[in-house]
């Protein structure tokens, strides 16, 4: 499968596991410095693959400004089944930063999402349904998003059991 925009508009197929893979890869090597990401849950294979990390890492170490805010609602299970992301996120935790939900109406919130500095987003309105929408470029599609991120992040608190031990 290519993973090609469409048209003008730069949407992403976003209809399956395999196409939101590939969405995910394709927002992560197209962002300069800072990504968002929401999710409910860590599970093995989101954010786990090789393509991936690897992404994640060219950012975190992109130099001044980057940044890796990540809304995890449940990272004690991240940790638990050691998420090959925790790793990195303890190597570096002054760019990649991470929060806990603790809003009932944020906690309640299914949805998860990718939001790059480049205006590009995978949208989930279900975290455990493999249907949504994604676009490259969409700052009219990404702001909304953005914006209900910022809110929850404000609201949220760090998630203290993902920290590393300074021993």
């Amino acid at each position: 499968m290519t993973l090609e925009a469409d048209g003008s508009d730069n949407l992403l197929p976003a209809g399956d596991a395999a196409e939101l893979a590939a969405a995910r890869l394709a927002l992560l090597a197209q962002a300069r410095r800072q990504v968002d990401i929401r999710l409910p849950r860590l599970d093995a294979t989101t954010y786990a693959g090789t393509g991936e990390l690897a992404e994640l890492r060219r950012l975190a170490t992109a130099g001044r400004g980057a940044q890796i805010r990540l809304l995890l609602s449940e990272p004690a299970a991240a940790l638990r089944d050691s998420h090959r992301l925790i790793l990195l996120m303890q190597r570096l935790p002054s760019v990649i930063l991470v929060r806990v939900p603790v809003e009932e109406i944020d906690l309640g919130n299914p949805s998860s999402c990718l939001l790059t500095d480049a205006g590009g987003y995978l949208f989930l309105p279900d975290a455990e349904r493999p249907q949504g929408r994604a676009a490259l470029a969409d700052r009219p599609g990404w702001a909304p998003l953005r914006q209900q991120f910022d809110e929850m992040w404000e609201r949220a608190e760090r998630a203290r059991i993902l920290q590393p031990l300074d021993l």
